[in-house]
């Protein structure tokens, strides 16, 4: 088979190798670390911070949570250039008073916090956290009454895809590899055959041009005749 064959014949195992696996839902949401974003820009009044967990869960994440710089960097980043997001944005938190400390909605550890320097009130039941997307600094403000202007929602990328995801890429790796080595031997094999297959056309061509006598035989021929006349 000749080696423009065999690639195309490969191509379409190529392509299938060079696919990669789609962890978040839609192309709507944006992947980071392992887990996957979506602004909804609905602008909402806040009776009660589950008014906008609701637009969240309904989407089948929670609201969002942050577990180091990096991510808190990628939030602000992400929501300047593609979401064109809000200045502030509505944390996943709620103050529980049993520890007197804030948690996550999706029951995440509370690892990292970046607060600004700011005075508490005596009350922080009703109290919110907001990530001003300008200075990448948390705040705290009254959750009832507030008016946002988009929900920023965040679900993790299921253990099994991400194990799945990662298996893929190995595979494709083999994948590819191997395809590369079978172009390799097929256009070396072709070449063989080619080489070979014009070598024997070149050996039958010149024996079969040949005289089947020499000049020798000629002339003891023609002798032979002459004595016969």
């Amino acid at each position: 088979m000749p080696p423009a064959a065999l690639s195309r014949l490969l191509l379409p195992l190529l392509g299938l190798a060079a696919a990669t696996v789609a962890d978040c839902p839609s192309s709507t949401w944006v992947q980071f670390q392992d887990s996957c974003y979506i602004f909804l820009e609905e602008a909402i009044q806040v009776q009660s911070i589950e008014d906008v967990r609701n637009q969240c869960t309904g989407q089948g994440a929670d609201m969002l949570s942050i577990h180091n710089e990096e991510e808190n960097a990628f939030i602000m980043e992400t929501l300047k250039k593609r979401w064109k997001g809000p200045d502030n944005v509505l944390l996943g938190m709620f103050y529980d008073t049993d520890d007197a400390s804030f948690k996550w909605f999706d029951n995440s550890n509370m690892t990292y916090d970046k607060w600004a320097e700011q005075e508490d009130g005596e009350d922080l039941v009703d109290t919110c956290g907001f990530l001003h997307t300008k200075t990448g600094e948390w705040r705290k403000r009254d959750c009832e009454g507030s008016f946002v202007e988009g929900t920023l929602c965040k679900a993790a990328i299921p253990y099994d895809k991400k194990y799945l995801s990662d298996n893929y890429i190995l595979i494709s790796t083999l994948v590819i590899a191997s395809t590369v080595i079978l172009t390799v031997l097929g256009a070396i094999i072709w070449f063989l055959y080619k080489r070979n297959s014009d070598s024997g056309f070149t050996t039958v061509f010149s024996t079969s041009s040949q005289s089947p006598y020499n000049d020798d035989c000629i002339l003891v021929l023609e002798d032979e005749n002459e004595y016969a006349v």
